[in-house]
């Protein structure tokens, strides 16, 4: 019979890094309330002390699980190149959002259902946190270069908003129980997106459709375009 070779153990900075992913599946199995330490120790096969060297505390854990999603969600924001149309990247932005939150649903309950571990290590998710922010005032502001930072911030707020309710509505359980025809769910979130590009345009200077750089307007016709 062959000798088993017992798994290695993780060590230096790979000990941090499997500490946050054990993290990570402790919370997708037992829930936050079980996350510990001790438990993410053992499960590695380390001593109890060994992820005290990473982490003072497990909200310092929690913090770089967080940061953690933080970063694939803005990874997966900037997956889409640019296309010279920032119509269009509004919408890809739109999409990925869904995407994002539809495969990853723990990590995106933690990034904004979750509230932030009041440890020293809390304030090094904002820049995680603001960098899609960011991402989505860039386009905005190609929209309307002449729009001021409070509008941009504004209306950043306002497709945030929209996005992530229509993301938290979804895959809610109250959408099962409205016998929403399944064609008309399925239109929701480019019918959502076509809403956006109106509400927007009705903040075009002196009242115009405002245009994407390519030229052409957003929803021609009044209806949403496709996504």
């Amino acid at each position: 019979m062959t000798a088993r070779t017992a798994p290695a153990r993780p060590g230096g900075s790979d000990l941090g890094d499997a500490c946050v992913a054990e993290a990570l599946t402790i919370i997708a199995r037992h829930g936050l309330e079980a996350l510990s330490l001790r438990d993410v120790a053992r499960r590695l096969g380390v001593s109890h002390q060994a992820p005290y060297k990473h982490f003072p505390s497990r909200d310092h854990l929690l913090a770089a699980v967080m940061r953690r999603c933080f970063e694939r969600f803005a990874t997966a924001l900037r997956a889409t190149p640019p296309t010279g149309s920032p119509d269009a990247d509004l919408r890809a932005l739109g999409r990925s959002y869904l995407r994002f939150a539809a495969g990853h649903p723990l990590e995106y309950r933690l990034m904004f259902g979750t509230p932030w571990p009041q440890t020293a290590d809390a304030p090094d998710l904002r820049p995680y946190a603001a960098s899609a922010f960011d991402g989505l005032c860039d386009t905005l502001r190609r929209l309307d270069p002449t729009a001021d930072d409070r509008q941009v911030t504004l209306d950043a707020l306002f497709v945030w908003s929209t996005m992530h309710g229509l993301a938290s509505l979804l895959h809610s359980s109250a959408m099962d129980c409205l016998d929403i025809p399944q064609a008309v769910a399925e239109a929701l979130p480019d019918h959502a997106m076509g809403r956006i590009d109106r509400a927007l345009d009705g903040d075009a200077p002196n009242g115009s459709v405002r245009h994407g750089e390519s030229g052409e307007a957003s929803g021609a016709g009044g209806d949403p375009s496709p996504a």
